[in-house]
């Protein structure tokens, strides 16, 4: 009876002309190989039918071959919010280009964090993506103390944090829809905010303050309400907005399941949009273009910013010498009906 080893990576790097470490690299998905050599690894690979030894694989480099996505966030949060699974779309389609995959992680309690913290120390993961953290939150500077490379989806909430990140330009987007609402008319506009223990909750408030300024506008604390960008929060926030200024025919709702939240607060308010009133949302979600009137709303490309934090993570884990410099991304105004 004839019988065949099975294919080794030694075997591999035979066949495809390269030394044993440049196919170990390419079939890791990790380090710098040329394209040609890639190429002639997988090829190689392929012909063998060769399957790399995962647990053999992690001694060597040790790696663990995956990355956590991790959302700050309650569960029911992460399935009511598109932005969660967009930026998810984003980030594993650049890691499935590499070969690596993506673990998802949604936090809800203390018990959850601790453990998550608990399974990134032990070497499960090589890196951790982190998306809507709020406040001073002790978490990316836990991991990256603990030697686990950390990167940020929005700017970090201290001034003094060097995890690098992955923004939209939020003040500019801010300024762009209030701009819009002014140059529509708009003689009483205030704003619904996000939270404000997170920078873009912070930016956006900013960027209608400041486009209220440069307009000649008084801005006061009272044009402002703070919501937490759900439907439920948008339409308590306009409530309380419409009960101080029954004059308002402006409103700039920092994300846009706010801003439909906005729209069910007018709509039982008798106040017609945008007859009377005028709406502008933040981040064009897919319900943007289904609200009713659709929604006039700053479009962030939230996908292209998931593929940005996959790129940035997997530069830090393969050992850039310099730390990643933070992405900030342009931010569009799409105009529809509600303005």
């Amino acid at each position: 009876m004839h019988s065949t080893s099975a294919p080794t990576l030694e075997s591999v790097a035979a066949l495809a002309g390269v030394s044993r470490a440049t196919a170990g690299r390419v079939l890791a998905g990790y380090g710098r190989v040329s394209p040609g050599a890639r190429e002639a690894v997988l090829r190689a690979a392929s012909e063998l039918s060769y399957v790399p030894n995962q647990a053999a694989r992690q001694l060597v480099t040790r790696r663990s071959g995956s990355v956590a996505l991790v959302v700050v966030e309650p569960v029911e949060r992460f399935f009511s919010d598109s932005y969660f699974p967009l930026v998810l779309n984003g980030a594993q389609a650049h890691l499935a280009e590499r070969e690596v995959q993506l673990v998802l992680v949604v936090l809800s309690t203390a018990r959850e964090r601790e453990r998550f913290e608990r399974y990134a120390r032990s070497g499960h993961v090589d890196g951790a993506i982190l998306v809507s953290v709020h406040g001073p939150d002790p978490l990316p500077q836990h991991l990256a103390d603990a030697g686990i490379p950390v990167v940020m989806s929005g700017r970090p909430f201290e001034d003094s944090s060097t995890v690098p990140y992955v923004s939209a330009d939020n003040v500019g987007g801010a300024r762009t829809a209030t701009r819009h609402l002014l140059e529509r008319g708009c003689r009483k506009v205030v704003t619904v905010t996000g939270p404000m223990d997170m920078r873009v909750g912070q930016d956006r408030l900013e960027g209608f303050r400041a486009e209220l300024v440069a307009h000649r506008r008084r801005y006061s604390p009272k044009l402002a309400a703070a919501g937490d960008f759900t439907v439920s929060g948008g339409r308590q926030a306009t409530e309380e907005l419409l009960a101080r200024h029954p004059d308002l025919d402006g409103v700039f709702a920092a994300n846009d399941l706010m801003a439909a939240g906005v729209l069910q607060a007018l709509a039982a308010a008798g106040r017609p949009v945008p007859e009377r009133v005028r709406v502008v949302g933040f981040d064009d979600a897919p319900l943007a273009s289904a609200a009713t009137p659709p929604l006039t709303t700053v479009r962030q490309p939230v996908v292209q910013m998931g593929r940005e934090l996959a790129r940035m993570l997997l530069a830090v884990v393969d050992g850039a010498a310099v730390a990643p410099e933070p992405v900030v991304v342009p931010t569009v105004l799409v105009e529809r009906a509600t303005s």
